[in-house]
């Protein structure tokens, strides 16, 4: 079965199996430039189960996105072991690394990170690319993504052409088109008026609850945090205790 017709395929129903997405025991992350150290996270140890959909929240500087950028592989920590899927993903190379990536993480950025010359459709089918699927295939798999958020009808459009919420979701079809395990967007509605970024989250629900798709989202809004099943709070590099 294709990976986008697995997502067609999927059952309903928000969280049901309980393994163990990311495991996250003692991380820390030092940035050091010239004598200066900066500790962007501080001793963090975090469980995410399969199906959950959490938001990570907390002002600017407090480890969010370093969090997020070591779950998808982005970043290495500097101390603590990490856990994704089961596999410490720091001891690959770097091809394998991206090879990884590619297969398991689908990520969605604030700023889109389309590239301007290309169509949706050539956007969203970029990951594939490094597949070995046919051309055919492609194409099945980037309409599927595309109808699914909404956009089989944009899908020839530059995105100069797209509103900010018509580009989001362009980003969102090209992190799920590979049938990513785990998703992960970084203040995916940070750029969006109210409207288009609750159509964002309702896609977001929708992959969670229908697809059964790990969601790991940073956040500022409280309003984009309800969608989420658990709320985390970092300060200071520090995740704080649940419900402190």
């Amino acid at each position: 079965m294709s990976a986008v017709s697995e997502i067609q395929n999927a059952g309903n129903g928000a969280v049901g199996n309980r393994n163990i997405v990311v495991q996250a025991r003692g991380v820390s992350k030092i940035f050091r430039r010239d004598a200066f150290e900066v500790t962007a996270l501080d001793n963090v140890s975090i469980d995410i189960a399969a199906g959950e959909f959490v938001a990570l929240m907390g002002p600017s500087g407090s480890g969010k996105t370093t969090l997020l950028n070591m779950i998808a592989a982005i970043d290495r920590p500097t101390s603590g072991q990490l856990l994704v899927l089961s596999e410490d993903i720091f001891l690959l190379n770097d091809e394998q690394t991206a090879r990884w990536r590619n297969e398991h993480v689908g990520y969605i950025f604030q700023t889109f990170n389309l590239m301007p010359v290309l169509t949706a459709f050539e956007n969203v089918e970029l990951p594939l690319l490094l597949t070995n699927l046919t051309q055919q295939q492609r194409r099945d798999h980037v309409t599927t993504a595309l109808r699914l958020v909404g956009l089989g009808d944009r899908m020839h459009h530059l995105p100069r052409q797209l509103s900010g919420g018509q580009e989001q979701r362009v980003a969102i079809a090209r992190a799920i088109v590979t049938d990513p395990t785990l998703i992960i967007a970084d203040e995916p509605t940070g750029d969006l008026d109210s409207h288009s970024a609750t159509e964002v989250l309702e896609i977001l629900k929708r992959l969670n609850e229908n697809f059964q798709k790990t969601v790991v989202m940073v956040t500022h809004d409280p309003h984009a945090a309800s969608y989420a099943h658990v709320v985390r709070h970092l300060e200071k590099g520090m995740l704080l205790p649940i419900g402190g």
